[in-house]
């Protein structure tokens, strides 16, 4: 099973932060220093058999709102260029591909299911491409150590919960 099982009030405040009703959430894998659900685990597959390659969603909106500052300044170009040129950190990467697409696979097996087809894509470009922050902070957050481009954007970021709970919500069972 994913970190931590969801409560009725993880998933109200996971649906406030999102303003819709959160998909095939399978656990809490992060939470934020304030307390709420910050990043979920989701199952590989939707309701409907659809796949779902996103096992990691990041659902705070101030977070969001904090990487969407970074990808603006340019980060993902400047992380993309630096993959190209350093073995090192392009290994890593690779790395946290793998270990996302094995975290994902366990999960559908856990739920079931079969893994999703070889060559699906995992989050956030991975391993060629730097292409969405938000995927790799989730990553990073949910696994801790095991995505460099999402430990380099969580480092940057201001304590995005600093001025509160994104959410009003009322937390408990």
């Amino acid at each position: 099973m994913p970190g931590e099982k969801a409560t009725e009030a993880d998933l109200k405040a996971v649906e406030a932060q999102l303003g819709r009703e959160p998909r095939s959430v399978r656990g809490i894998a992060h939470r934020c220093p304030c307390g709420l659900p910050d990043v979920v685990e989701t199952s590989p597959y939707l309701p409907d058999g659809s796949p779902f390659p996103t096992l990691y969603y990041l659902t705070c909106p101030k977070a969001s709102s904090a990487i969407g500052t970074l990808e603006e300044r340019g980060r993902m170009r400047e992380m993309q260029a630096r993959l190209a040129t350093d073995p090192e950190l392009a290994a890593r990467y690779e790395a946290a591909h793998q270990d996302y697409r094995d975290r994902r696979d366990k999960a559908a097996l856990e739920d079931g299911m079969k893994p999703l087809p070889e060559g699906m894509q995992t989050a956030g470009g991975m391993p060629e491409r730097v292409k969405c922050l938000h995927a790799l902070v989730g990553h990073e957050l949910a696994a801790p150590g095991t995505n460099p481009f999402g430990r380099e954007a969580l480092d940057e970021l201001p304590e995005w919960w600093r001025s509160g709970c994104c959410v009003d919500v009322i937390m408990g069972d």
